[in-house]
């Protein structure tokens, strides 16, 4: 009997987290071929104020929830795979705590580094591209139009830096776990063995996948934008003010791409498959084909996590639609 699963997952360094609603854990290849299990202890921001449980509200608690456990995972996974190892060249390795302290420092700046070029990347230079073809055309371009050409080329940058990054060696194996990840949950949801063969056959493109989430927040920006071009026509054309708003509309925007996700998860239908169909486009890029290897780490992950109470994890057939599931539904 197939299953309605709210487990999801992250792609890691030669890992995968796994979170149901019960528990959250990581399994990562250690140097000696071995698997580490690890358990993340943490109660969940839904779990502990009800109100970051209404809708549209539980998709921004939801996103800070998954950078900031998805940041601890990576480093942690790093750490554990031997990737993190740092050695001057004749000397012994560094001492475990100033290791990570340098990995530490360099997240950080690496994460300062992200949001900066991500800023520039997705809402200045989309905003200069549109004004500079409204010189090159002499014309103005309706507020729709405007919202539209703006988004079009934020994603279309997206889509030429993550098909650049794919062909990084690190990156692709990234992907390949990633590949893994979404073969191992949908085998789950089907109620079949957990097993390498069953696993091997089934699809590596999942509706719920962050990276369809990513699409979602840019296609649904393109509403927001407009309608804040509509009420405050303005304020587009100062550029800076323009950035902050964008900023600012980000929670916005992020809890209504978390309802619609949450939605195209749970139905099959003409609806959801045309919302999902640029996410799974998108996956052929960020999930590849894994190895074998790569897919028992998935299953010693989702085992490791499956949830002991078999009525938070129920059959489509019996699931209450009434009730909410506290997780994080992007994998």
């Amino acid at each position: 009997m197939g299953k309605y699963t709210a487990i999801g997952g992250q792609a890691l360094i030669e890992g995968i987290m796994m979170k149901s609603p019960e528990k959250t854990a990581m399994a990562v290849r250690k140097p000696d071929k071995t698997i580490d299990i690890s358990y993340f202890e943490e109660k969940s921001l839904r779990e502990k104020y009800k109100f970051l449980r209404l809708p549209l509200i539980r998709g921004i608690a939801a996103y800070i929830e998954s950078m900031k456990i998805g940041y601890t995972a990576m480093m942690k996974s790093a750490e554990i795979s031997g990737f993190a190892d740092i050695e001057e060249e004749g000397e012994e390795k560094l001492d475990e705590k100033k290791k990570n302290a340098i990995m530490s420092a360099i997240m950080i700046v690496g994460t300062v580094f992200g949001v900066l070029a991500a800023v520039v990347l997705f809402m200045y230079i989309p905003r200069l591209a549109v004004g500079g073809l409204q010189k090159l055309f002499d014309t103005e371009f309706s507020k729709i139009s405007r919202s539209g050409i703006e988004q079009l080329i934020k994603l279309s940058v997206f889509v030429v830096y993550m098909w650049a990054v794919s062909f990084m060696k690190d990156m692709k194996r990234i992907f390949m776990y990633h590949g893994a990840e979404h073969k191992t949950i949908f085998c789950y949801e089907k109620g079949l063995p957990l097993t390498v063969e069953n696993v091997k056959l089934q699809s590596r493109f999942h509706p719920r996948c962050g990276t369809s989430f990513l699409i979602l927040m840019i296609l649904v920006s393109v509403i927001f934008s407009t309608l804040v071009q509509m009420i405050f026509p303005g304020v587009y054309d100062i550029g800076w003010l323009w950035v902050v708003v964008k900023i600012l509309l980000i929670p916005v925007i992020c809890g209504a791409g978390f309802e619609i996700l949450r939605i195209c998860g749970k139905y099959d239908n003409l609806f959801t498959k045309i919302i999902s169909a640029p996410g799974l486009w998108m996956q052929r890029i960020t999930t590849k084909e894994p190895e074998s290897e790569m897919i028992e780490i998935a299953i010693a992950a989702l085992r490791a996590c499956e949830p002991e109470n078999p009525d938070v994890d129920r059959s489509i057939d019996q699931k209450d639609e009434s009730e909410e599931q506290n997780n994080n539904d992007d994998i």
